[in-house]
């Protein structure tokens, strides 16, 4: 079995899923490079309203100074890491084409969701949908498949929270204001939902100000929701110390 593996690693070498870099046989799916810059990206403190960077002594009732004049339409959030290095290239791969990553990607916000507060009290995992024109283009919704890799025995995934207008790329937006708008109505429920009062959780890839996740949380509440929390893999906005 040894030497059938070592002539397989001869023959076809295994490559970093990130970088593409060449993978020793102590390496798993990412290069040493890679998977410290991962774990970097991945610090446990965050603020549990907007996700960024804090130390848990900086947080007053439970929110960084940031937060504490701000209104969020979602309860709490959980995150993967930040937006940056191998995290940021591979968000980027998985919404391009590079599917199979959603195994390791899956894998990094399963971790987070179950290391947060309110794992134990979904009852609904909601992906925050594509539009159907962009959803048709690219061949699936990333969020769709993230929530698939999610190990929550309790929650089942609902897709009735749906896109009804195409809106401009969001990192394309020049400042918070502008993002808000740019999703302002462009979500509904569709009817004959189940989401009274039930205890909901939003999937997505990246956080920036939290204008999707505000919107889709606002419809969602309005539909009936109880709570509404949030599990993104990355924050952006933010740079590694």
């Amino acid at each position: 079995m040894q030497i059938w593996q070592g002539l397989n690693h001869l023959l076809w070498p295994a490559v970093c899923l990130n970088c593409t870099a060449a993978l020793s046989h102590a390496d798993a799916d990412l290069c040493r490079t890679c998977s410290q810059t991962l774990l970097s990206a991945a610090g446990p403190d965050y603020c549990p309203c907007c996700g960024r960077d804090v130390s848990p002594y900086a947080l007053t009732n439970n929110t960084c100074a940031d937060c504490q004049n701000k209104d969020y339409n979602f309860d709490q959030i959980a995150r993967a890491g930040i937006y940056s290095d191998a995290l940021r290239d591979m968000i980027l791969a998985f919404k391009n084409g590079r599917t199979e990553l959603r195994y390791l990607l899956g894998s990094l916000a399963d971790s987070a969701l179950q290391a947060s507060s309110f794992a134990g009290k979904i009852d609904f995992l909601v992906p925050v949908p594509l539009h159907w024109s962009k959803r048709l283009i690219r061949g699936y919704n990333q969020s769709l498949l993230l929530a698939k890799k999610l190990t929550i025995p309790s929650a089942k995934i609902n897709t009735d929270l749906v896109r009804i207008r195409y809106t401009k790329e969001q990192p394309t937006m020049a400042s918070p204001a502008a993002r808000t708008r740019n999703v302002a109505g462009a979500f509904a429920v569709r009817k004959n939902h189940h989401f009274a009062g039930k205890k909901l959780c939003l999937i997505d890839d990246i956080k920036t100000t939290g204008a999707t996740l505000n919107e889709c949380a606002k419809m969602l509440k309005q539909a009936g929701a109880q709570s509404v929390f949030a599990i993104v893999l990355a924050v952006a906005g933010q740079s590694i110390n």
